[in-house]
């Protein structure tokens, strides 16, 4: 199915995940269009319809999400039409004309009570309105498209870019001595770089369906900050504190991270651990500055 003639089409061009996706693909000289985001709106389904019938991609990789945790418990109607709707219209389209679809879904679609890693077939139970909104996108996908796509749940994204925890924290501490981290909010950070590379690998052995795809390990944000601002030689002081420290509009799961062994085990590869991934990520940005 895929082989490296195959034409993509990336949805959600200038985020993390879809800037990650366009430089893999050009590095390997593989076919692929990703309309600016401008011109891609993914819940105008006339556009979106156009725009597959004029590119004829082999496979569309859907990486247009709304990722405002806080922002869609006010503007939940958005959050529904962006990670719901527009997911269904996409699988319906991919049916009729026989592409592959790839979509992005998320951890928060759990609600964290576990205690321990979450597999694909644990029940998901969404805290807030985005958790709910891509679990609907999910279900969408499985009843419209079950045979001729993949479903990869990512957590704690990070990449190029500035969407993301570690950029964020980049910028919290300058000019400041300490600062304050939750040190009970648990997940696996995942590179973009590795979701790339497990992605492309998984449509080359022909995976459909459900998978979990994080880095390996779990640690808390604390934790995650610790290591990367240790590792960039920052001297600022971390305070582990509670999640309820940050007032926020929408509730979080406490422990959300999920195991990566159902897609290790198909792809017969050992992905990278997170620390390991942050120790790439910041070598590529090092490399970038010189």
């Amino acid at each position: 199915m895929t082989a490296k003639n195959d034409k993509y089409l990336i949805l959600g061009s200038q985020g993390q995940l879809g800037r990650e996706f366009q430089e893999v693909l050009a590095k390997r000289r593989m076919s692929f269009v990703a309309p600016a985001e401008v011109d891609c709106n993914i819940t105008d389904e006339t556009q979106i319809n156009q725009i597959i019938q004029n590119t004829h991609p082999d496979i569309v990789v859907n990486c247009a999400a709304y990722n405002n945790v806080d922002k869609a418990e006010e503007e939940k109607d958005m959050a529904f039409r962006i990670n719901a709707d527009a997911v269904a219209n996409l699988a319906s389209i991919c049916r009729r004309q026989n592409i592959f679809l790839v979509h992005f879904s998320s951890d928060y679609v759990f609600d964290g009570t576990k205690g321990d890693y979450y597999q694909e077939n644990d029940a998901p139970d969404p805290l807030n309105v985005y958790g709910a909104s891509k679990r609907k996108g999910e279900d969408h996908i499985q009843q419209i498209l079950p045979d001729h796509s993949l479903i990869f749940r990512l957590s704690w994204v990070f990449g190029l870019g500035q969407q993301n925890f570690l950029y964020k924290l980049s910028t919290w501490v300058k000019g400041v001595t300490s600062l304050k981290v939750s040190s009970d909010e648990i997940s696996v950070p995942t590179y973009t770089a590795d979701v790339v590379e497990a992605v492309l690998l998984a449509i080359a052995k022909r995976l459909c369906g459900l998978y979990h795809l994080t880095n390996t390990n779990k640690c808390s944000r604390y934790e995650w900050a610790k290591y990367y601002l240790e590792k960039r030689q920052t001297s600022v002081e971390l305070i582990p504190v509670s999640i309820t420290t940050f007032p926020s509009t929408a509730k979080r799961p406490l422990c959300s991270a999920m195991s990566n062994k159902k897609l290790a085990d198909e792809l017969n590869i050992v992905l990278p651990t997170w620390q390991n991934a942050v120790d790439r990520f910041i070598e590529r940005t090092n490399a970038l500055k010189t």
